[in-house]
């Protein structure tokens, strides 16, 4: 167990390590478009875009059109249900460390009520008490510490990132509270989150499809999804890395005032 633990610990330091690089990472005048966006490996990112999108079409999308065609739609709801349960306390140890120690109680108080009278998280009872999941994560920690968001990034499989949110799935990935659990019971944990991501997938391939198979520009729409989407969480304007006193251009500002809930644009009301 000590070896395991410092072995996170490593993980941990060399994930923030990145993250403090990911704040040399700042555009030159210019790099920025009207739309708020900083793209310089742009055509390494369109090429991952279209291998995901190749990925997406032979293997996701079906496995999730079955997934939402033949499972119940309440049994899908509790394995979504169970999945963020067990994301609550990686976002409580966040919450902590943005010192938001409101959020970190209101997320505390959400996962012992659903993991008792839930069991185990299967029912969102805390939503019927007026306690909704808070989410927090690395990357917004790092906002908070004021990191810059840094260049936008596609991911293989994982899809639309920032260097900043890049470095925080790997950190929240190596703060996990379920590392302790040993193997295989760890891997049964780890695989509603999964299939949860699935059924979005399948629940919303409509929608999904639009952007991916049917608009003019996959890839540009959905960068601009993702960064209006991550902006919104993270709060208008906040970890840009560009200071005004600088003369640089604050890519968030002429974003302010047209910053939308992404959910309302990428997946349509419910």
């Amino acid at each position: 167990m000590p070896s395991d633990f410092t072995s996170r610990i490593r993980r941990a330091l060399a994930g923030l390590a990145l993250g403090l690089l990911a704040a040399c990472t700042l555009p030159e005048p210019g790099q920025v478009t009207r739309d708020g966006i900083f793209d310089p490996y742009e055509a390494r990112n369109r090429q991952i875009h279209e291998r995901s999108k190749a990925f997406d079409r032979q293997v996701t999308r079906p496995v999730a059109i079955a997934y939402a065609r033949n499972v119940p739609e309440p049994a899908q709801d509790m394995v979504t249900n169970f999945a963020n349960n067990l994301a609550v306390p990686g976002a409580v140890v966040n919450q902590v460390l943005q010192f938001d120690l409101g959020g970190a109680l209101h997320n505390s108080v959400r996962f012992g009520l659903n993991t008792t009278l839930g069991f185990g998280g299967v029912f969102d009872v805390a939503a019927d008490f007026g306690l909704q999941e808070d989410e927090a994560d690395f990357g917004q920690t790092l906002a908070v510490w004021g990191v810059p968001e840094g260049a936008f990034l596609e991911l293989p499989i994982l899809g639309p990132a920032t260097e900043r949110d890049a470095v925080g799935q790997v950190v929240d990935l190596a703060l996990d509270p379920l590392n302790v659990i040993p193997w295989p019971e760890k891997l049964y944990l780890r695989l509603p989150a999964a299939v949860a991501e699935v059924g979005q997938r399948g629940r919303y391939a409509a929608s999904v499809d639009s952007i991916f198979y049917e608009s003019a520009d996959s890839y540009a729409q959905s960068r601009l999804i993702y960064l209006q989407n991550r902006r919104f969480e993270v709060g208008t304007g906040q970890g840009s890395g560009l200071d005004a006193a600088s003369g640089e251009i604050d890519p968030y500002a002429e974003l302010s005032d047209q910053i939308v809930d992404p959910y309302e644009e990428l997946y349509g009301e419910q």
